[in-house]
């Protein structure tokens, strides 16, 4: 009888999915928005919160969403992470921040990259803005927003952002 052979470690196996997604109305709503420099949310009725980008429904109750809000374009830092790892699919320097902002006129953070900001300046409570693609290169979909970047505004202090954090 002959001996096994060595057990192999690992393989390489590339695998490539491709999808077909149906945005639904709520997102298709803030993908519309994006390509006219409006950042859009939804809720489900006056005084519920305002989730961005939106879902068809408020995941904490079930609701339906009723409207759609425009929020600001500007926002505070709840959170950070510098990343230091690559990724094929995103074109920054390494290292750089990717953010999570409180967008000015919602209550659900938002997730994005940092760009224009030493990484030992990032901090919480930092004003910030978007920073978009030319008009004739907008697109309906969030990489017309290229990146946020630091304003000129007085930081927010943590006490009235701590629940996003």
């Amino acid at each position: 009888m002959s001996e096994l052979p060595t057990p192999l470690k690992s393989i390489v196996t590339p695998v490539r999915l491709e999808y077909d997604h149906s945005a639904g109305a709520a997102a298709t709503g803030f993908l519309r928005g994006l390509k006219q420099k409006k950042i859009l949310g939804a809720r489900t009725g006056p005084g519920e919160p305002v989730l961005v980008p939106p879902r068809g429904a408020d995941p904490r109750t079930s609701e339906l969403a009723a409207e759609l809000v425009e929020v600001s374009d500007k926002g505070t830092v709840v959170t950070y992470s510098v990343v230091r790892v690559p990724s094929e699919n995103i074109p920054f320097e390494l290292p750089y921040v990717c953010v999570t902002v409180l967008l000015d006129g919602a209550n659900l953070g938002f997730f994005h990259v940092l760009q224009n900001c030493p990484l030992d300046e990032v901090r919480i409570g930092m004003r910030v803005q978007a920073h978009w693609l030319p008009d004739d290169e907008l697109q309906e979909n969030l990489a017309s927003i290229q990146y946020f970047e630091p304003i000129d505004e007085p930081d927010v202090p943590f006490d009235r952002i701590k629940e996003y954090a």
